[in-house]
């Protein structure tokens, strides 16, 4: 079966810097994918260089078989890929319901149908708020309302940029039950992440990337018994 997401040769730039210098790996259909690094190593312009938020300079993306790079990102988005943001970027005037509103899309062939019922069944925080405005509510909340929010498009494959970054031990402990159950309903879930613990406990395979270049793909459990990998790419 042909990788969901595929990306071979990525150079992507900032002004002069060369931040992504051909990165390349692939993922499966109902695979969860962590890719790791240091901060500004390159994960997060990765995730927005398949979104279409940053333009790639070479290289390939390709979604479920079909070249986006260069698309714009509604058009990106439309073909079932969501990304939650590291900045969270709820709308903060807006209650739960209506930043779910706001989301939704109809139901999309290959991917889990998600409706707010649904939804507050995945996280009973947000079906005890519908009608709080999302400024009255903690970073883990709003961590939730981002993730359900771009749930509600539909996608086939999630884009989570450092989902568990900042976040109390006990919401990163909710959001690692939360993406072993989105695993559960097969989604593909793209997950940029520091947190080798985190990342161990909900993903199936690993990309390591170091100064925009891809140093590691393998297996989690691989990754867990390479300690001179983990030492030189990942430790602080």
């Amino acid at each position: 079966m042909s990788a969901l997401l595929a990306i071979a040769g990525l150079d992507a730039y900032y002004g002069r810097a060369h931040i992504l210098q051909g990165v390349g790996f692939d993922m499966g259909r109902g695979e969860v994918l962590a890719l790791m690094g240091r901060n500004g190593a390159g994960k997060s312009t990765t995730m927005k260089a398949v979104m279409g938020l940053v333009p790639p300079a070479g290289g390939t993306i390709r979604f479920d078989g079909q070249r986006i790079e260069g698309r714009e990102p509604f058009a990106i988005a439309r073909l079932g890929i969501g990304y939650v943001p590291e900045e969270r970027r709820i709308f903060s005037e807006l209650t739960v319901m209506e930043n779910l509103a706001v989301g939704r899309r109809p139901p999309r062939e290959g991917a889990p149908h998600w409706t707010p019922d649904r939804l507050f069944a995945l996280f009973p925080n947000l079906g005890r708020m519908r009608d709080r405005p999302g400024g009255a509510m903690s970073g883990g909340e709003q961590q939730m309302l981002t993730i359900a929010r771009t749930l509600m498009g539909n996608p086939r494959l999630l884009l989570l940029d450092e989902p568990s970054e900042g976040l109390a031990p006990v919401i990163v402990e909710a959001m690692a039950a939360t993406i072993l159950r989105l695993k559960e309903e097969g989604m593909s879930i793209l997950l940029s992440e520091q947190n080798l613990h985190f990342a161990g406990n909900v993903a199936d395979r690993a990309a390591i990337i170091e100064k925009g270049v891809i140093r590691f793909t393998g297996t989690m459990d691989a990754l867990k018994a390479n300690e001179a990998v983990r030492t030189q790419y990942l430790s602080v």
